[in-house]
């Protein structure tokens, strides 16, 4: 067995999906390398992400914004101490960072010429052609550093790890009905995947009895100020909880009983926290629906019955109300 790295830091500068996502490669980390300490490099906005997963030892924030130099980027990574450097998202800044670290073994994608430049070792793993998840991919980069990367998904739940998530405040805490199915939708996606239509939302609130759910919007602050004149026209039982700090809205998802949305980050985050989610998903983009399924014991997705949509923007119109309906009330049946 050769002798375990005395400190890996594992990078992801991208999304919130992507580095949920990431997780379940860090539990395996931890599995082989039990004595290693865990560091991961992301931004400051996933960061509560990471800090509530138990397999990291350390988060490092990136600095994105315009005012760090080459020497401060460098910097960041040679006071890791590290001796491996995981490049799970390519980007050159770091990789060039890595190297005027000297840390002595820095792995990523050979897809990218920089990490020609720029890595020790690196992997054959091409995202674009892949139809594996996006969990799995990380494992194929990650290789050098583990015994097996042929997980199936339902294997990789059990290494997930968010288990660190903070206290609900109490303000939204109140918010939550024992007694009813708490309900969070998310309407918006930020522009990153076809959205559902609003007046869907709004058609599913209305169906949904107001005596057996509890049903809360979500989204970020400026998703909330766009969503406000929609809000006003949905039904009394629907409250708006858009403009959570992520680590409250973890925590809010976490206490809930479903969430539905499209391949968005609150999605993934709520199906990693084992709570019941369903992803809106586009029938014909296949691989999109392979790479980006939310991954979790309780996570389910639905496409449209009907694939008519010529335009990417509705390529969610195919999926009806009582598609989803029917998911919901299975659910809360389960439930009780």
């Amino acid at each position: 067995m050769p002798a375990p790295p005395k400190r890996i830091v594992v990078s992801r500068t991208d999304r919130i999906g992507d580095v949920v996502l990431s997780l379940p490669l860090l539990g395996l980390l931890r599995l082989r390398w039990p004595q290693t300490e865990l560091w991961f490099l992301t931004r400051r906005y996933t960061r509560p992400i990471v800090e509530a997963s138990e397999h990291v030892d350390r988060v490092i924030e990136w600095p994105d914004h315009d005012g760090a130099t080459d020497d401060d980027r460098s910097a960041i990574l040679a006071e890791t101490g590290a001796d491996v450097l995981l490049h799970l998202f390519p980007r050159r800044e770091i990789a060039v960072a890595g190297r005027r670290a000297a840390i002595p073994r820095r792995i990523g994608t050979s897809r990218r010429w920089f990490h020609w430049l720029t890595c020790t070792e690196r992997v054959s793993v091409s995202r674009k052609r892949s139809t594996l998840n996006e969990a799995q991919l990380n494992l194929r980069i990650a290789a050098p550093l583990l015994d097996r990367t042929d997980y199936a998904l339902t294997e990789l739940v059990p290494h997930i790890g968010l288990t660190r998530i903070p206290p609900l405040d109490s303000r939204w805490g109140a918010l939550i009905d024992p007694h009813r199915f708490n309900l969070l939708l998310q309407p918006m996606t930020g522009g990153t995947v076809p959205a559902w239509p609003l007046e869907r939302f709004a058609a599913l609130a209305s169906v949904l009895p107001a005596d057996r759910y509890r049903i809360f919007i979500t989204g970020s602050s400026s998703e909330g100020a766009a969503l406000r004149p929609w809000l006003a026209t949905l039904p009394p039982h629907v409250v708006d909880v858009t403009g959570q700090p992520l680590d409250q809205l973890m925590s809010f998802a976490a206490a809930a009983d479903g969430v539905v949305a499209a391949s968005t980050g609150p999605l993934h985050i709520a199906a990693a926290l084992g709570v019941r989610t369903l992803g809106l998903y586009p029938a014909r983009e296949t691989r999109v629906l392979g790479r980006w399924h939310p991954l979790g014991a309780h996570a389910e997705v639905v496409i449209p019955a009907d694939d008519t949509a010529g335009d990417v923007d509705q390529a969610l119109d195919g999926i009806a109300v009582p598609q989803v309906l029917a998911v919901l009330e299975r659910w809360r049946t389960a439930a009780r």
